[in-house]
């Protein structure tokens, strides 16, 4: 994802240590190999024989604070417990590293219409699912993480979000409609901040109420200490 990988770049810092989880076909890894990062790539199929085998539902193999930056991208909503993993990336990364998730986007505006008329999210269809049963496979899109979902698990080890944005913008084609919709999001997220006297809740809003977070087909996000 070239947005993800606009991030890495952009944050400042060189000869990273990163854990790229899933790595999927390791197109990412081997972009941020070509700019001097050192990638370990992780993932339950064995798309290239250097992968490490992780099970994301699982304990995580490596040691504690072990890793610059943790990269897993459209991974979380694939587990039964988003909680357990997102405990296992905090604790393999150093204390002054970074966290980049991204994930279906549940809270766009195109993924509420849908819920509103289906019952719901966008990418999250039951026919889209499947029981290992025992079996080592994945189990789809099972767990529809929003991102204030995401903060407040994050925030169970002290990491913060600074980055909020978004791949591609779906279905634009309903752009006005989109428009109308994000102000009056963006209104009551904002009366709702006025209410509230935690800068920490203010941030969540002001950050899940910019546009390419309402509008993108998938969610990226940015997390420090």
């Amino acid at each position: 994802m070239a947005i993800v990988q606009k991030i890495v770049l952009n944050y400042g810092k060189s000869n990273l240590k990163i854990l790229d989880m899933p790595a999927g076909n390791g197109l990412l890894s081997d972009n941020l190999r070509k700019h001097g990062h050192e990638v370990i790539c992780a993932d339950i199929n064995s798309e290239k024989p250097e992968y490490t085998f992780v099970h994301m539902e699982h304990e995580l193999p490596f040691e504690d604070a072990t890793f610059d930056a943790v990269i897993c991208l459209e991974g979380i909503e694939h587990v039964i417990s988003p909680d357990k993993l997102v405990k296992e990336i905090c604790r393999v990364v150093k204390s002054d590293g970074f966290v980049i998730i991204s994930l279906p986007n549940v809270q766009s505006l195109f993924s509420r219409l849908k819920f509103l008329f289906t019952g719901t999210f966008y990418q999250f269809e039951p026919e889209s699912t499947r029981h290992p049963k025992g079996q080592l496979m994945d189990r789809g899109h099972i767990s529809p993480v929003s991102f204030f979902q995401l903060s407040y698990l994050f925030g169970e080890y002290e990491f913060i979000p600074k980055i909020v944005t978004g791949d591609k913008i779906k279905k634009k084609i309903l752009m006005p409609l989109y428009l109308i919709l994000f102000f009056v999001s963006k209104l009551n997220g904002w009366l709702r901040s006025r209410k509230n006297n935690n800068i920490e809740v203010q941030k969540i809003y002001k950050l899940s109420n910019q546009l390419r977070a309402q509008t993108s087909r998938s969610l990226v996000t940015l997390w420090t200490k």
